[in-house]
């Protein structure tokens, strides 16, 4: 991740309030609490009224949740304690978004495949529950809306910060934002598909590109290894989107081959850094196909062989030599690295240099 987002509070994180409060005060006190009934929501007043609402509505998203919640409570009212203080370990890891992704070792994470292991209906309700939560079904019905906002609100806001402008996952495409009608998707940093408790965690929620999202992420694992051929999977660490603190990747460009107008992939090496984010940035690779992205970028006829087009006319038709161009490039990089994508073109360009290409006798 070139640069993480700042986190912005909304309206919205009250639903995932909502859901602390039934995993922690409904489900995890099913064994002592008798039958299921709305004066379990008491102590939370909005969300018992969003309860009363859903039981007496015939609307889809409505009688999703409501069923699903009192359903789960009855597979709660049969677990053990420690089966109960389990769920509540694999609840509290699960939502520490950042503890997982720095792979803290004194968390235990839970993947639905943990739970099927123990309880395997419980493990398909809570599966079911968890991955509707996102819904429009559900957001958009209007007892829910007026309590927690409207999630299209809460991207105006986030925009409203988060001005960069970029994809932070590949710094190469553009971020739909204020002046837009339409958003970009929120991504389940840790997917929905794989992990429960935190689908409607906004810490888990990541506004990405359509490429970064739909065409190389997916719906992998950030936080574990691909499975080796013995099938083995081991927990890494991963960058975290709303990390409090900066910092700048590195990036270092090779040419193999100084022959742009056939130049390939393959001619073409890449490095990263710095070294203490190389397990952070490693993953980062793997997930969002950053290697081969960055590669076509530079092979492309209107970026990579555009560039150095730009510096060859600015040396033949204006009179400049190469070096005043890779010095005001370096400036504007250093002022913008995402703008025009100035932290590749730098790379790229002075990868160029290095290998000659810029020391040709002009025409």
């Amino acid at each position: 991740m070139l640069f993480p987002y700042i986190y912005v509070p909304h309206q919205m994180d009250k639903m995932h309030g909502f859901i602390d409060f039934i995993f922690y005060e409904v489900w995890c006190k099913a064994p002592i609490s008798g039958a299921f009934r709305l004066d379990l929501f008491a102590e939370n007043p909005e969300l018992k009224e969003v309860m009363e609402a859903f039981f007496y509505s015939d609307a889809k998203g409505a009688d999703f949740f409501y069923v699903h919640v009192e359903r789960i409570f009855g597979f709660f009212a049969t677990l053990t304690p420690t089966e109960i203080d389990q769920f509540k370990r694999w609840y509290q890891s699960n939502n520490d978004i950042e503890k997982v992704c720095a792979n803290d070792p004194a968390l235990q994470i839970a993947r639905y495949a943990d739970i099927r292991a123990i309880r395997q209906n419980l493990s398909d309700q809570i599966a079911t529950f968890f991955k509707g939560l996102y819904s429009k079904d559900l957001l958009e019905l209007k007892a829910i809306g007026d309590k927690i906002g409207k999630i299209d609100d809460h991207y105006q806001a986030f925009m409203t910060t988060n001005k960069m402008g970029k994809c932070p996952f590949c710094g190469i495409y553009d971020m739909k934002g204020i002046y837009h009608s339409t958003r970009e998707a929120y991504d389940h940093y840790l997917p929905k598909g794989l992990y429960p408790f935190n689908s409607i965690n906004f810490h888990n929620l990541v506004p990405a590109c359509h490429n970064c999202n739909s065409s190389y992420k997916t719906s992998q694992d950030p936080a574990f290894t691909p499975k080796d051929p013995a099938g083995a999977t081991n927990r890494r660490k991963i960058f975290y989107p709303y990390a409090n603190h900066t910092y700048r990747i590195e990036l270092t460009i090779n040419l193999i081959k100084p022959d742009i107008d056939r130049l390939i992939p393959g001619d073409i090496q890449l490095e990263f850094g710095p070294t203490e984010l190389s397990e952070e940035i490693k993953t980062w690779e793997d997930v969002y196909g950053i290697e081969e992205r960055y590669k076509a970028k530079c092979c492309s006829e209107s970026d990579g062989k555009y560039w150095v087009t730009q510096v060859l006319d600015e040396w033949k038709e204006d009179g400049r030599s190469a070096n005043d161009f890779l010095n005001t490039l370096k400036r504007q990089a250093a002022k913008s690295p995402f703008a025009d994508c100035n932290f590749l073109k730098e790379a790229f360009l002075k990868a160029c240099d290095r290998a000659g290409i810029f020391n040709q006798t002009p025409i």
